[in-house]
């Protein structure tokens, strides 16, 4: 079996280093062997599950919920069905997400579109203007 040190697994993944240690921190990874050296040393089952938490990452799973995803991976009760229904739960919230994009994109396609005179100051920037604080939007149109 092939052993890695943790530069070479964390180069090997995509990862660094630091992103790797914190990953033992909150024990989605399991604590390395060490050498006689005290180097910490991974195996090909690391590099798998370090691999696996990449691509969970990549879909948009939280870490908690790789975390989850994980414990149904070793459980001996757990089903396809488990794993569907948090992937379910995934992509309402990408849907959710993506609605939100959508609605502020919109916004600031129509603040740029406001913005015809680039050689205005900064206090008179439609841009800016809706940003600033000064004109807090209350539910129901009022503003402060």
């Amino acid at each position: 079996m092939e052993h890695y040190k943790v530069g070479d697994i964390a180069e090997k993944v995509g990862v660094n280093v630091e992103t790797l240690r914190y990953y033992e921190k909150i024990k989605i990874m399991p604590k390395p062997k060490r050498m006689e050296s005290r180097y910490r040393i991974y195996d090909e089952l690391d590099l798998k599950r370090l691999l696996f938490i990449k691509r969970a990452k990549e879909l948009g799973f939280t870490l908690k919920e790789i975390k989850e995803l994980l414990n149904l991976k070793i459980e001996s009760t757990a089903t396809c069905g488990d794993v569907k229904h948090l992937a379910e739960h995934k992509l309402t919230d990408i849907e959710e997400r993506i609605k939100d994009l959508k609605s502020i994109k919109n916004v600031l396609v129509k603040l740029v579109n406001q913005c015809v005179c680039e050689e205005l100051s900064t206090d008179e920037c439609p841009i800016l203007e809706v940003i600033d604080p000064k004109t807090i939007s209350l539910k129901g149109g009022d503003t402060i």
